[in-house]
């Protein structure tokens, strides 16, 4: 059920798996730190700077992640990207759909999730949007494992389930070194 990746493929993973709203820019990685299940690292083009405690522990094709961006550190966002094996030919919202997400026997927080491909991407993204979500991310940090229902269909439902062992040292370690980088001028 659990598949780990070797450490040393996580740097190359984090760097290829950002995308841009310019489409598929490749962001340099930096400052990994290992968490349990959970990374924490620095991403930046230039100036440019993003944090991210991410989990890829859970499946070989998906990192759920949790972000902020230098000047905003408090407007975090979280975001799922699923592999496909095939780049994408252009940028676009693919689907919107409506999701539960739930850590352990906590509030099961409902709302939206938009699926985005981006050009030359080999993977699509799951932004959600959730009236609650810092009450989530605070879940989060002291929960166990976290469930996501997304409804593809009225009938069809996808199920995914992410470790959180290590989540609140990540997310702590990516919203302290956001308070500490200077925003790009």
């Amino acid at each position: 059920m659990f598949k780990t990746l070797p450490a040393a493929t996580l740097p190359l993973l984090a760097g290829l798996l950002w995308a841009a709203d310019t489409g598929a820019t490749t962001f340099n990685t930096a400052d990994v730190e290992s968490h349990g299940h959970w990374h924490t690292l620095t991403l930046s083009l230039g100036e440019e700077r993003h944090f991210r405690a991410m989990e890829g522990y859970s499946y070989s094709d998906s990192l759920l992640s949790f972000n902020v961006t230098a000047g905003v550190c408090d407007l975090p966002w979280l975001e799922l990207r699923v592999e496909l094996d095939e780049h994408q030919p252009e940028s676009r919202a693919v689907n919107r759909v409506p999701v539960d997400l739930r850590v352990d026997h906590e509030t099961i927080h409902g709302g939206t999730a938009e699926f985005v491909t981006e050009r030359g991407d080999s993977g699509f993204y799951v932004h959600f949007y959730l009236p609650e979500q810092s009450l989530l991310i605070e879940e989060m940090r002291r929960g166990e494992t976290l469930l996501l229902r997304l409804m593809r269909g009225e009938d069809d439902p996808w199920f995914m389930t992410f470790s959180l062992e290590g989540a609140d040292e990540a997310i702590a370690g990516a919203e302290r070194r956001c308070r500490e980088t200077r925003p790009a001028e």
